[in-house]
């Protein structure tokens, strides 16, 4: 139970509180949330991209692990994007796990987030044991957060780190190319030895980035801000007169600017459709 002073949607996957009462856990025992502690991180989207309004997704996480098919369905960059620009808003270190390489490369798919220099691993069914240890390293240690649409293996891999989580898998609609909605809540499963935990999230169809300024993800591209220096007041780095133009030109570094743009472009395209898994 949780303290009525506590107020509604004050407690979210992945806080840490203080409870009174029996916490023996046994048959007919009842103890209270009392107390949420400090948090140190918060991984939040909103409704859409016009709407400010904040839902808090889970905390004390310290790193987003975004699975993304290679097929079956076909990769979704602009989600991607989307997922990255929470994370560095979060404070979260991202890290992209890439499915199902054994119906379609990943080639591209690298080649197109090289530029951000962020951590990559592919896996394909059945799960190599070479590929389940170096996702189990990233993991060890860690509050990682899974994020994914609805139909790309998050589930199954889960399951695969978790061997008791039992998560529902669901199948991709061979007509929408869509996956099945199979599980309707956020729980944090504790990693096999104690070796960190696994917050697996409902597959979503859209992450609405109302919330997340542009300073803010602009911030995560530390090596560029030599070159924001120029730019004119409220500048939003996309229109024509930013000063990132002609300083990444003479700096060899046209490639980040492309990656920060797109993360920022993610923020102008249409409102994301919400759904759950």
């Amino acid at each position: 139970m949780k303290a009525r002073e506590l107020g509604k949607g004050s407690v979210v996957v992945g806080d840490r509180v203080a409870l009174a009462g029996d916490v023996s856990g046994a048959t007919g025992s009842l103890a209270r949330i009392v107390r949420v502690e400090e948090r140190t991180s918060v991984l939040r989207r909103s409704p859409d991209d016009t709407d400010p309004l904040e839902r808090v997704v889970v905390a004390n996480a310290d790193q987003m692990v975004i699975v993304c098919a290679l097929a079956d369905p076909e990769p979704k960059t602009r989600f991607i994007d989307r997922c990255l620009a929470a994370a560095y808003d979060s404070g979260l270190d991202p890290l992209l796990v890439m499915t199902k390489s054994d119906l379609a490369p990943p080639r591209k798919l690298r080649a197109f987030y090289r530029p951000l220099d962020i951590p990559m691993l592919t896996t394909r069914q059945p799960l190599p044991a070479q590929t389940f240890g170096r996702l189990r390293k990233a993991l060890d240690g860690r509050i990682s957060v899974c994020i994914g649409q609805s139909g790309v293996g998050k589930s199954s891999l889960v399951n695969a780190l978790v061997p008791d989580a039992g998560r529902a898998v669901g199948r991709v609609n061979a007509v929408t190319g869509k996956g099945r909605h199979t599980s309707s809540s956020a729980i944090a499963l504790a990693l096999p030895g104690d070796s960190g935990w696994l917050i697996d999230t409902p597959g979503i169809r859209g992450f609405g980035l109302g919330h997340v300024t542009v300073e803010r993800v602009v911030e995560a591209f530390g090596d560029l801000a030599e070159g924001t220096a120029a730019c004119p007041p409220g500048c939003d780095h996309l229109s024509p007169g930013c000063a990132l133009d002609e300083w990444a030109a003479s700096h060899d570094a046209v490639a980040r600017l492309e990656s920060l743009r797109r993360l920022l472009g993610s923020r102008e395209s249409s409102p994301p459709t919400d759904g759950a898994d």
